[in-house]
């Protein structure tokens, strides 16, 4: 990003974005020149309006967000075809995974980063320039440049520069990455393999035989029975499906029902001589296995009898024959395996266990290659991250402009053909709609027109259970276009004739607007309103918060609100270590003297891409401040930027963190602060008579 500037926004960087504009008259802004780029307006396509909270570190459990994206002014992608460890350790290409699935990331526990399940929060495709990383086990990665990849000396961009504009982290020759290496590629299941499969399950758990009995009129009656029950059922099906294919009928029936700890087992069974003889020489041992047969046979050995736990992958048996085949069908995959030899029992045949050496890397190349249908054993969560596999880069060649694609998660990464890949929130959610955490963010205002008529169909119906909503969760409900469009003003009419209690969290004084609407709430103890102030300097303002309330005129938006009955508190947030704290006592003095009677604090926060922006605008705009600030925040957070654990990553730890907290408590106490609690009360909730009011829309709401 180098030392660029854009007057009146806080980011410098931006790429293009793919959506459709809404026309919106520019607003004229009275603490700023009027920037370039100018802010754009979009159609925000959500028809839910009410979002859900359950973070132990929030305040609030529901909240109401009109905007997406913040004009206070307070980068990804790979190929498609990359395959993607999912949750139940199969792989799928980038491009089918699909929003709600669940897939493998990494969290750091402890002295490891281990893997964990996370859930796919957004899925987007983009086109543009790719390059081709090659790593020295033949591991091959399609990225942008913009992509990150986790190294042994952190997250690294594909493309970047030593200097200058454009410095960044990067990849470079002989880098390490992070991860286990290139996923085995499923083969289509030939017959061969599924002969194979049918081998291995049936003669591992399998009843299989035939019956001589003498009649009493001296004939001999012969029976064939044969049955497998299974806990799994995708196992079960999985079998009679190939059963099926090479002419078996299977009939299904419960085997043994649920009872206390027991789990129900379903079996599936034949017993026709016809049938019979096909099983029987389905399971017959080859002359010379193919190695498709050998795949086969291995997922349905394991299937039968094979287990995957604390890190260790058994198949266990007492027969010397498919212990022998076990064993070979392993080595001629090149598998390193050992048997060992179980304890004798008395009256049993000795028990002894195939062990598949290599750790983590070896595990997922059996599961990828053979495919077994039980999935529940393919569980590898908290395995620490580590492998022997030879990651270093050897080549990094550009491609050319290509389709790539990403995904948002929950663990802030996944794992794409075996190596530990980033993807990042928009600042922190605008970067997933294929816009920029920067400028993007900052001028590509996403708005729900239909904001007041969503809230009032939520409100209304039966299934609502009246309770607080925060104005707003995410952005700041008064945006300076909320002069023309009045969403939030709509919002809180809705609100008003619901009587449904409501506080709002903003930097503007144009909440004083609406002093008439939440007045009217706060008379049934059903309003409060929170202003957040940084700092009071008007020049750090200007650079930090370049399109927000002047801190004057947020005092005194605590003044007008306090006198007209509604009760007012102050966020002293983000509170930034060596640049605002020294602020607190006194902002606190003066909000307090405006009427403030609640008090809160934020230690700053840098989740995802936010590192990198406020790296850069402290080396944009305070170069001389930037390692002590970068310093005290890795203090906090235990020697890293953002430390994403509940209880910590709101205040941080260690003695910088106690000693703010110490002020404010003190500070608090002398001007009278939270000393009595804001309570909101749900008691004059209710519902109007339908067809009693016009709608919204039906009265001509501005913003429509």
């Amino acid at each position: 990003m180098g030392n660029l500037t854009i007057q009146g926004r806080g980011a410098a960087s931006n790429p293009k974005n793919r959506f459709h504009e809404i026309e919106v008259e520019r607003e004229k802004w009275v603490d700023a020149e009027d920037p370039a780029p100018r802010t754009r307006f979009y159609r925000d396509p959500t028809r839910t309006i009410i979002a859900t909270n359950d973070s132990p570190d929030v305040g609030f459990e529901a909240s109401v967000n009109p905007y997406r994206g913040c004009e206070h002014g307070c980068v990804y992608c790979i190929w498609g075809e990359t395959p993607i460890l999912m949750g139940d350790g199969t792989t799928r290409q980038l491009a089918d995974v699909k929003v709600g699935e669940e897939i493998y990331g990494t969290a750091r526990k402890g002295w490891f980063r281990r893997y964990v399940k996370a859930r796919v929060l957004a899925h987007w495709e983009t086109i543009k320039p790719a390059h081709r990383i090659t790593l020295r086990d033949g591991t091959e990665l399609i990225a942008s440049g913009d992509h990150r990849f986790l190294t042994w000396r952190g997250w690294k961009f594909v493309t970047g520069r030593m200097g200058g504009p454009g410095q960044r982290p990067h990849l470079t020759l002989n880098d390490r990455l992070l991860g286990t290496g290139h996923f085995e590629i499923q083969l289509p299941r030939l017959d061969e393999y599924k002969v194979g499969y049918l081998c291995g399950m049936i003669r591992g758990d399998a009843f299989l035989k035939r019956y001589e009995r003498r009649t009493e009129t001296g004939h001999i009656r012969r029976s064939h029975r044969f049955r497998l029950a299974l806990i799994d059922e995708t196992a079960l099906s999985r079998t009679a499906l190939f059963l099926q294919d090479f002419g078996v009928l299977t009939r299904k029936s419960r085997f043994q029902e649920a009872n206390g700890t027991r789990k129900e087992i379903q079996a599936i069974a034949c017993s026709s001589k016809e049938d019979f003889s096909r099983v029987q020489g389905l399971v017959q041992w080859p002359r010379t296995p193919s190695a498709t047969w050998r795949e086969g046979f291995l997922a349905g050995i394991f299937d039968a009898e094979g287990s995957f736990s604390g890190g260790v992958l058994r198949v266990p048996n007492t027969d010397p024959t498919i212990l022998r085949e076990t064993v070979r069908s392993f080595s001629s995959f090149g598998f390193n395996v050992v048997v060992e030899k179980r304890p004798m029992v008395k009256g049993r045949r000795p028990l002894q266990v195939v062990r598949l050496r290599g750790g983590l890397k070896e595990h997922l190349r059996f599961f990828h290659m053979v495919d077994p249908a039980i999935r529940r054993k393919a569980n590898f969560e908290g395995q620490a991250l580590k492998s022997g596999a030879d990651l270093r880069v050897v080549s990094i060649e550009p491609l050319g402009k290509m389709r790539l694609y990403d995904i948002t998660t929950g663990t802030e990464d996944f794992i794409a053909n075996g190596v530990v890949s980033h993807n990042c929130y928009a600042r922190p959610f605008h970067e997933y709609l294929d816009l920029s955490p920067g400028l993007d963010f900052e001028t590509k205002i996403f708005v729900k027109e239909d904001a007041p008529a969503l809230l009032r169909k939520e409100l209304a119906a039966r299934a609502w259970t009246p309770k607080v909503l925060v104005m707003s969760g995410v952005t700041d409900p008064y945006q300076p276009v909320e002069r023309r469009l009045g969403i939030t003003r709509g919002c809180l009419e809705v609100l008003a004739e619901f009587r449904n209690p409501v506080a709002i969290i903003t930097k503007s004084d144009l909440v004083t607007r609406d002093i008439d609407l939440l007045a009217e709430l706060a008379a049934h103890g059903a309003a409060a309103v929170n202003l957040s102030i940084t700092t009071l300097s008007k020049d750090l303002k200007r650079v930090m918060e370049p399109r927000t309330a002047l801190p004057e005129n947020r005092i005194a938006a605590i003044r007008r609100l306090s006198e007209a009955g509604i009760p007012t508190g102050v966020n002293v947030a983000p509170v930034i270590p060596g640049l605002t704290d020294h602020e607190m006592p006194e902002i606190l003095e003066r909000a307090a003297e405006a009427g403030a009677v609640r008090a809160a604090w934020i230690m700053l926060r840098l989740p995802h891409a936010v590192k990198e922006l406020f790296a850069d605008w402290l080396a944009r705009h305070f170069p001389d401040r930037r390692e002590k600030v970068l310093n005290r925040l890795r203090d906090l957070r235990g020697g890293v930027l953002y430390d994403p654990r509940y209880g910590a990553r709101m205040r941080g730890e260690g003695p910088f963190a106690e000693q703010v907290r110490q002020v404010f408590e003190v500070a608090c106490r002398r001007h009278g602060l939270n000393a009595t609690d804001i309570e909101l009360s749900t008691a004059a909730f209710r519902r109007p008579p339908k067809g009693g009011q016009l709608g919204l829309f039906d009265a001509g709401w501005p913003g429509r």
